[in-house]
This record gives structure tokens, sequence and C-alpha cells, in this order.
């Protein structure tokens, strides 16, 4: 099956072209951003040496389900879906911050509880509390956007304030819009019969100064899940919960002595492997949107986002 590891477009009108851990972002005219999702694969902020087929189409579909699904509470940066991979939205200048929001004490939360702290980006979290055990009001807990790679760090609201990294009043509309989005993936995730655990929000600014949401949202690679249906009694016996997120790649390298680390050796991924991890998306996909997962047709891939692209932004 042919994957996107990484794309080298020349589209009309072209000035830049940014390449994240698992997406590329066309600037055109710095007007419109053509967003493509590839089938990297990124863990502890590392991206592994192989492709996981359709992984790129299922978080571009599903981000823009859920955007869709979202615009009336949150203005988001979409304008198209020109093709399976792509997004197309407005020019935004990113906010510096990822805005985490954790409803349960699980994955980063529950490693840091273990480790001792009660404390997580300046919010206070309860002694006597168990890893997955639900909040009493959903906790934000933002991070720094990293650049080039290196590792997202925690941060407290005081500190993206006094370091001028975000503006006391556009801090307050992101802890706002990030509320009102979690609010909103929690009714829609229970509809799914899931349990929207944590997720995070990135937002930008328009070049008329409004703040939108801007890339993926409710994602299983940017979002944690729990099946609801038995999550009571599996915490009540200690059990460990039924996830439906990213979680499952991070346990497998964690269990292969990786974490990102240095001088720690990515486990190589057999071909059973990636297909396994192609198919626990669709699994994610099919559950989190309720709809039957069509693979779009790979047989040129970068050929059909060129074309479909290309014909987009000259129409």
């Amino acid at each position: 099956m042919n994957t996107i590891n990484e794309t080298n477009f020349q589209f009309p009108k072209q000035k830049s072209v940014y390449k994240g851990k698992v997406r590329e972002v066309y600037n055109i005219d710095d007007e419109v951003l053509v967003m493509i999702a590839s089938d990297r694969l990124s863990a502890f902020d590392v991206i592994l040496p192989r492709q996981i087929p359709f992984k790129g189409q299922i978080l571009n579909q599903i981000a823009t389900k859920m955007m869709n699904d979202t615009v009336d509470v949150v203005p988001n940066w979409l304008v198209a879906n020109p093709d399976e991979n792509v997004a197309i939205g407005h020019l935004c200048e990113p906010f510096k911050v990822e805005m985490v929001i954790r409803g349960y004490m699980s994955g980063h939360a529950a490693r840091e509880y273990k480790a001792g702290k009660r404390v997580l980006c300046g919010v206070e979290m309860a002694e006597g509390m168990k890893e997955n055990d639900k909040f009493p009001e959903p906790i934000i807990t933002p991070s720094t956007k990293a650049d080039n790679g290196d590792h997202d760090e925690d941060i407290t609201r005081e500190e993206i304030l006094s370091k001028g990294i975000v503006s006391e009043a556009d801090y307050t509309v992101l802890e706002n819009y990030t509320r009102a989005l979690f609010k909103r993936g929690t009714e829609i995730a229970a509809k799914r019969g899931l349990i929207l655990v944590d997720t995070k929000y990135e937002f930008g600014k328009t070049k008329d100064g409004k703040i939108v949401l801007i890339d993926e949202i409710h994602t299983p690679d940017s979002s944690r899940y729990f099946y609801a249906d038995g999550y009571a009694e599996r915490q009540e016996k200690g059990e460990k919960q039924k996830q439906l997120s990213k979680e499952f790649v991070r346990q497998w390298l964690i269990e292969n002595g990786f974490q990102g680390k240095e001088g720690q050796q990515i486990p190589e991924m057999s071909d059973e492997k990636i297909i396994e991890i192609s198919n626990r998306y669709i699994e994610l996909y099919e559950q989190i949107t309720g709809e039957k997962f069509v693979k779009a047709n790979t047989e040129n891939v970068l050929a059909r986002i060129e074309k479909n692209v290309t014909e987009f932004l000259t129409s």
C-alpha cells in the first residue's frame, strides 16, 4: 500500500511550506493554508521510521467532521476539503501554546501523579485519586508549542501571561473556547458510547484578529477516549480501561524499551505490526464518527492530492 511520508509540491501562488511531525502546511499567497495529513506516525515527540496506511486520511476526515460539528460553538479556520488527506483553511498566526484539557486522571497526568506530583501546570490535583478517575471538573493544563521537533513542555497560566506568550484577554478566550469544545466533544463521544478523556486544541488569529480553532480536533492522535460501557466497573476493580486512542502505540513502544529518551532505540515495526496499527486507526475512525471508513485510492496518492488541490486553488 502506498503511504505518504513527505510531500514536495509547488502549488500556484505558493509562498512557503512548513513540515510538522505529521502534517505539511503550504502557504498560498498569504491567504490560505493547504494542510496535508501524511501517514507519518509520531509518539513521544519522535517521528517513527515507518508510515501507517490510511492514517493521514483518517485523521484529516475525523478532524474535518469534528470541526463541522463544533463550528456553532467555536469558529474554526476550515474552508474546504478538496481531497481525503487535505484541509484548506484561512491563514492564521498560531498561538504558541497548546490548550490541553483533561476530564480524567490519565496519560501524562497519571504519570506525573504517580511520580508524587499534586500540581500540574499550576492546577492542583486532589489526594487519593486513582489512575483514570474523573476529575471533579475538567482541568486545563497547557503546554508550550515546540518548534523543530523539540518536546512540548508543561506551562502554567501565570507563566504564559507573565512571559507575554499570550495576552490575558486572548488567553481568557482560549480557555472559554477550550471548555466549550470539550463539552461538545464529550456530548458527541457519549452518543458513540465513548468517554472523551482528554484532548488538546490549537488556536490561531486570522488577519482580521479573529481567534479560531486550527489544526486537528478530537482525533485519536490528539485525544484519548475510553469505552463508556464498563468504565465504572473496571475503575472499581482497579482494572485497565478499554481505550480508543494512540495510547496503544505508546504502550507498545514502552514495552519495547522506547519512550523518546536519549540513547533509546526505536523498536522495529514488522509489516504485521504496521497493518495492525492501520486497522486500529480504522476502528478508531468508525467508532468515533459512527460511519464506515472508505479507503481512498492510493495507487498514485501524491498525484491525486496535487491534482485535487491545484483544481481547487485555480477554480
